[in-house]
């Protein structure tokens, strides 16, 4: 599916008492209802049915199912609810297609929402999908939407159906209607292959956006999720691009001989900000796009690099060997008032900040073992997530909940190892293997998809 195609989509729906899009009342809100609290770590996952998408046959039923099954992967995905099994449900799709559900049914089989949804192809071949979100305990309704988009665009409808659910029941915000963006690996170790891949959060709708005969390295997403920034070698020699996601078209943003990661986007997408070594010392840069202007922020003796800013732009983290070993820092987005931030035993690195402002991902190297994990802005809080032989790289999901990274696993031929793409919750809880067609590494979480 083309990007092109992913865009066609229009939204209409509401929350509450009406669902406009069908036309079907529902229930005044009762005081209590069904919902998740996330904030206590480690959750038990709450019990969902997830019927197939009623359809009047053929293509809108095949349709159905196959966006119920992407929405009770998607939400399953997250550890934080339990699909059931629809062979149990004792209602059927077509049954749910208007009025209320029979509480007493879903009780009976341990759910305490439920989901139900229909699809109906249109005459200008669009289709029409709507979905009703039921709180089984309560027994009351609780949310409906409508979407219309090209046929083709099923599975990100799917997506953003099990967005509309998670926040419905969590506060907050989704995360499944994303892409991730990666270094696609092959090869033998001596002559690496690496091209840039691009796929939906969930591993579907795989592409390669390049074909391997230059390395690349460190890709990153702009705030519209559009254009990326990767790095790759020219006559040996590291050189920064812009890819556009849409039309394929890639621009050189420059040559930077003492690069070291390819730069990050502000939060408004006018700067990146890069390491660079000149003259001997390796500093870090902001370079504003529209004029190409340099700006020098850091100025030590140290080696300054890896840096991310906040998610309002006001601040940077970053990794130094300033004081003696490799710790975190964080500083001013002008370069002013730097504070060190870590103090623990090992080499810190690679820290990205949570798009919620409120945690700095980081790797530590500690003996023979790496960690990932996170700590406050003030250098509180710090928790390691898992650790193994390699992890590397993470990234975080737009939602701040989860986060991505790389860890390099013992190969199936049993003589080396090779990197693969992992997912874990910011409690440590969850971790998913993201299934890749090669090996896989540096990760970047997309925004939401505009």
């Amino acid at each position: 599916m083309t990007m092109k195609t992913r865009l066609l989509l229009k939204v209409a729906g509401c929350t509450g008492a009406l669902l406009l899009a069908l036309g079907v009342a529902g229930p005044a809100p009762a005081l209590a209802e069904v919902r998740i609290d996330i904030t206590k770590g480690v959750v038990e996952p709450l019990p969902i049915a997830i019927t197939s998408f009623a359809g009047s046959g053929g293509r809108e039923a095949q349709m159905g199912s196959d966006i119920s099954k992407v929405v009770s992967a998607d939400l399953e995905r997250s550890g934080l609810f339990r699909p059931l099994d629809p062979k149990g449900f004792l209602q059927t799709p077509d049954q749910l297609r208007s009025g209320e559900p029979r509480y007493q049914d879903w009780r009976a089989v341990g759910a305490q929402a439920l989901v139900a949804g229909n699809t109906t192809a249109m005459g200008d071949g669009r289709m029409k999908v709507d979905f009703r979100l039921w709180d089984v305990a309560g027994g009351q309704y609780m949310q409906g939407l409508s979407y219309t988009a090209t046929a083709d665009s099923w599975r990100r409808i799917a997506h953003i159906v099990a967005d509309a659910i998670y926040k419905r029941l969590t506060g907050e915000e989704g995360y499944f209607d994303t892409r991730i963006v990666y270094v696609a690996e092959s090869g033998p170790a001596n002559a690496r292959k690496k091209q840039l891949a691009i796929m939906d959060q969930d591993g579907e709708n795989h592409q390669f956006l390049t074909d391997g005969q230059t390395l690349v390295l460190t890709p990153r997403f702009s705030p519209t999720a559009q254009e990326i920034t990767y790095m790759s070698y020219f006559n040996k020699k590291p050189r920064v691009y812009l890819f556009n996601i849409d039309t394929g078209r890639q621009e050189v943003l420059g040559d930077f001989p003492g690069m070291t990661f390819a730069p990050r986007f502000s939060p408004d997408g006018n700067k990146v900000i890069m390491s660079m070594a000149q003259n001997g010392n390796t500093d870090i840069y902001a370079l504003d796009l529209r004029t190409r202007r340099q700006t020098q922020l850091t100025d030590s003796p140290g080696i300054d690099t890896g840096p991310s800013f906040s998610p309002d732009g006001q601040r940077v983290v970053f990794e130094s060997d300033r004081g003696g070993s490799q710790q975190l820092y964080v500083m001013n987005a002008d370069g002013s008032g730097t504070k060190r931030l870590t103090f623990g035993e090992g080499r810190y690195g690679t820290p990205v900040w949570s798009p919620r402002g409120d945690l700095i991902a980081f790797t530590r190297q500690r003996g023979g073992s790496f960690a990932l994990g996170v700590v406050r802005p003030d250098g509180t809080g710090e928790r390691i997530l898992t650790e193994s032989f390699h992890v590397e790289g993470p990234t975080w999901a737009p939602n701040g909940r989860v986060i991505s990274f790389f860890r390099d696993v013992p190969s199936g031929d049993g003589r080396g190892r090779s990197a693969k793409l992992y997912t874990i919750d910011v409690t440590g809880a969850n971790e998913r293997r993201v299934i890749t067609p090669l090996d896989g590494s540096d990760p970047a979480w997309s925004p939401l998809i505009p």
